[in-house]
This record gives C-alpha cells, sequence and structure tokens, in this order.
C-alpha cells in the first residue's frame, strides 16, 4: 500500500508543500514563495499562474529530495480565503486576484440596505465586507469588462490548483464562506442571492466535502509536474481550516491561535453561531463550523518590525539565529505591558471584529524613555489583544474556547506565546508541527483515501502537544489594563480613521 501523502498549501506568501507518511508524519517540506502587487492604497493582488509555478518548482526539489511520485497515495490542497480566480473557456487565468487584504471593494457597500445586508448575514452568516470575494466579482465586472466579458468559471485559490492538478473544477465547503450567496445552513448556493451580485450560476462549481477525491492527475499534468498518472486529488480546504485540523481542533470548544501572516482564532463548534463581528465557515470535518476571528496584524507585524527597525540585528547576526530571534530577546527584556507602550496592529485596515478597511496602526505612549525592545513588545502584545478582542465577541454569541492551541511561525517564540497565554488569559499549547497548516491537508487527504479509519486516528496517529504555556497570574492585571487602553484607542479614534 502506498504511505505517502503530499500536502500543498497555497499561503499569503508561499507555497508550502510537505509530504507526510501516514505513520511517521513529516518526510520532508519545500517553500517556494511569490509576490504580491499592491498597486493602490488599499490594493493587494496576487497572480494565480505565480502560484501555480510555485508548486510546479515545489515539486521539483522534492523530488530531488528523493520522493518518488508514484509512491504518493493522495495529494491535498488547502488555499488562503476570499480570492477569486476567473478563468476563461479554456482554463486561462483573466485578471490577477484580488486578496483578502484586498479592501477596494469598499465603494459598492453603501449600495445594498441594511436590509439586504441582514438577509444575506441570515444566509451566509457573515457581514457583507470588502475583504471577501463576493463584491470583488463587482469591481472586476465594472473596472474590467473585456476580462469579465470571457469569465467562464469561477474558484477559489486551492479550487484553482485542484483544477491546474486535475482538470476538475469544484468548490469544496469550507472555502465556500467567501460567497454571500452561499447557505451556511445547508452547505449549498442560493442562486437567487448569487444574481443579486451580478453572478450567473453557470460559472459556479459544483460543491463537495472537503475530503471527497474528485479526480486525479492525467498525462499532460505528469508530464508537466512529475506527478504520476492516476494519483488521486481530494476537493481541498480553507487553509485556515487545514490548521485547525493539523493541531488536532476537531471537538467543540477547542481553540486555534493562528500566528501566520495573519493572525486571528478559530473555535471548533457543531452548532450553527453566526455572529456579525466574526466570521463562520465550515469546518473540514462533516458536521462542523468554524466560528472564527480574522485579523490582519498576526505574524506579519513582526516582519514588518524587521523590515523596518531591524537593520542593525539583521546585519550583525553571527551565531546562526535569525532577525526574528534577535527581535524577539530584546522584547523580552521590557515587562510585561511595556510600560504602557499600546500598539493598535491594523496595518492594511482590520478584519473582525471590527470590519474597518480604513483602520490604522497605533502607538500609544510613546516617550523618551522607550526603547526599540518597548515597540516590539508592544506589537507583539497588540497580537494578542487583537485576538483576545475576538474571542470576547466569540462568546457575545455563546462560543466559547475552552482551550488555545497556537500554530504559524508566532508559535516557535516562547516569548511571544507566553504572552498570548497572559493576556488570553488560559492555557496554551503548541503542538509537534511547524507544518500545521499543510499537515491538517495531508489528514484531510488520508482520511479521504481510506489510509484512516477517520479524523481521531489520524491525529492521535501524528501531531502531539510539546510544549505548555499557563497564563502568570503576577501580570494579570497590568495586561488587564493594557487590554482597556488598547479598546478605548479604537474608540476614541475611530472617527479619524477615514
Amino acid at each position: 500500500m502506498k504511505e505517502l501523502i503530499l500536502g500543498i498549501d497555497i499561503g499569503t506568501s508561499a507555497c508550502k508543500l510537505a509530504v507526510f507518511h501516514r505513520e511517521k508524519g513529516l518526510v520532508t517540506s519545500v517553500t517556494e514563495t511569490y509576490p504580491t502587487y499592491y498597486p493602490e492604497n488599499g490594493w493587494a493582488e496576487q497572480d494565480p499562474e505565480d502560484w501555480w509555478n510555485a508548486v510546479r518548482r515545489g515539486l521539483s526539489v522534492l523530488f530531488d529530495k528523493g520522493i518518488r511520485a508514484e509512491e504518493i497515495a493522495v495529494i491535498g490542497v488547502d488555499g488562503q480565503s476570499w480570492g477569486p480566480v476567473f478563468l476563461d473557456e479554456k482554463g486561462n487565468v483573466l485578471t490577477r486576484t484580488p486578496i483578502w487584504q484586498d479592501t477596494r471593494s469598499k465603494i459598492y457597500l453603501d449600495d445594498y440596505t441594511e436590509k439586504e445586508k441582514q438577509n444575506f448575514f441570515e444566509v451566509c452568516g457573515n457581514p457583507l465586507q470588502p475583504g471577501y470575494a463576493t463584491l470583488k466579482i463587482r469591481w472586476v465586472k465594472e473596472h474590467e469588462p473585456d476580462a469579465f466579458a470571457k469569465l467562464h468559471t469561477l474558484l477559489l485559490s486551492s479550487s484553482f490548483i485542484v483544477f491546474r492538478l486535475t482538470g476538475v473544477t469544484v468548490q469544496d465547503l469550507s472555502q465556500a464562506y467567501a460567497w454571500h450567496f452561499f447557505d451556511m445552513h445547508t452547505g449549498s448556493y442560493r442562486y437567487d442571492l448569487a444574481e443579486r451580485f451580478g453572478i450567473d450560476a453557470g460559472i459556479l462549481p459544483p460543491v463537495h466535502d472537503c475530503q471527497d477525491i474528485v479526480g486525479s492527475i492525467d498525462k499532460k499534468t505528469a508530464e508537466l509536474t512529475g506527478l504520476a498518472e492516476g494519483t488521486p486529488v481530494i476537493a481541498g480546504a480553507l487553509d485556515a481550516a487545514s490548521a485547525n485540523l493539523g493541531a488536532g481542533i476537531i471537538h467543540d470548544g477547542e481553540c486555534q491561535e493562528q500566528g501566520g501572516q495573519a493572525g486571528g482564532m478559530s473555535i471548533c463548534t457543531s452548532e450553527y453561531r453566526a455572529s456579525p463581528d466574526l466570521i463562520l465557515s465550515f469546518h473540514v470535518i462533516p458536521g462542523k463550523w468554524l466560528l472564527q476571528g480574522g485579523t490582519i496584524g498576526g505574524g506579519g507585524v513582526l516582519k514588518w518590525i524587521a523590515r523596518e527597525l531591524g537593520d542593525y540585528e539583521r546585519h550583525t547576526i553571527v551565531d546562526g539565529g535569525s532577525v526574528y530571534d534577535r527581535l524577539t530577546a530584546l522584547a523580552g527584556e521590557v515587562p510585561a505591558g511595556s510600560n504602557g507602550l499600546v500598539f493598535l496592529p491594523y496595518m492594511s485596515g482590520e478584519r473582525s471584529p471590527i470590519w474597518n478597511p480604513n483602520a490604522k496602526g497605533v502607538y500609544y505612549g510613546l516617550d523618551y524613555s522607550k526603547t526599540k525592545g518597548h515597540m516590539i513588545r508592544a506589537a507583539m502584545e497588540g497580537v494578542a489583544y487583537s485576538v483576545r478582542h475576538n474571542l470576547d465577541a466569540a462568546e457575545k454569541v455563546g462560543c466559547r474556547a475552552d482551550s488555545i492551541r497556537a500554530t504559524g511561525g508566532s508559535a516557535n517564540y516562547a516569548l511571544w506565546t507566553q504572552m498570548k497565554a497572559d493576556i488570553l488569559e488560559k492555557e496554551v499549547t503548541v503542538c509537534n508541527s511547524d507544518t500545521t497548516t499543510v499537515l491538517g491537508t495531508a489528514i484531510l487527504a488520508g482520511v479521504g483515501a481510506g489510509l484512516y479509519a477517520g479524523y481521531d486516528e489520524a491525529c492521535n496517529r501524528l501531531i502531539r502537544v510539546e510544549k505548555r504555556f499557563t497564563p502568570d497570574p503576577s501580570v494579570q492585571e497590568v495586561y488587564r489594563e493594557g487590554y482597556e487602553t488598547y479598546l478605548e484607542l479604537y474608540r476614541s479614534l475611530k472617527h479619524l480613521m477615514v
């Protein structure tokens, strides 16, 4: 029996490919980057062909590392959310994809009445906001009419890669929350609402459960990629949903804290719980939803600090460490609460729970006593405050996180994870994988191909907790005060953020 599983993750900044053994876990992985384009304020675009080329490059590296294509039992794909891919009749990409960070379609929000917006919310469980894919279709229709006239198929990031691998067009259940004409109660399209957004039903692919095998590698793709002809491919998944599975978040009340380029949290629930302040998607686990908080500020905040403030640390590394290690060490020299310095991590507007594309990043409390270390630590604390803000919003609709599992690159930094435990006032655990998202996709594919009896078995085989961070009672009060300042800062400055 073939025992290798290939997972492909189309992230915001890079594509990660990883091969897992069904019993032993990670065999090897590779990351291939691609650019994001920011042609105007509020725009953020990527070229789907860059995603596909990154996949092909990554496959070449994997095969050079000794992975044999004929030993791969099944392939899974996950991808970033809310980025529509426009294809013509021959499957060619018509225009760049406005990704989840893109807010240009905010110009249309006032065209819909509050009654209409409430109706959309009652159907899809998500507020009408410019980051979602829905209004981006209208923008392309009105501003790129030549491309829109040729539109034949509308996909999202993961389904685009599935299409390139198999020639089959699908919409997996977990990514479908990108559309405000998708019924989150029934898991099906509402074609009457699609028409309200100017979207023809004929361009929408059929909906599949995430683990469904929908096609296989054909001869042309095999020649192009080196993959073995006939290798099955599943429908795929939302990256955040795969990350939850890869962290073992499969039961009610379990919560993932995501520390990738973006931040946020996801709580697993078997009950439909929608909040106008949060994000609701189907989980990859049948019969489950994820109530999510998606923020702009996550690991990307530290990346920004490294780029703008980290030249000295970057150019004086002598011990093989990274600029992030040195910046985090500086933050560790500053006490909890950053001596009153507070940071709003709204670096490209903000998503949940404030939903303000005009929100701005802010440092409050600067004076001559503050150092670079204060600025770094305050930024890290600000990201943690944004997670707490989302968890508080979830509790308002009766969805409480009983446990927190940290994932993403941020989880590798003990100082930052301890901050999150202290600010969230909950134990935070970190599991064994630096490839959590793509591991979840591999588990999904393995279940779909019958390599595992179910999700519990797969998680028990491949996931283990390696670190635990418990809240420090001695810093609770300073962080509660810092959080109140964080909330008041936005309330007070909101009217200036235009």
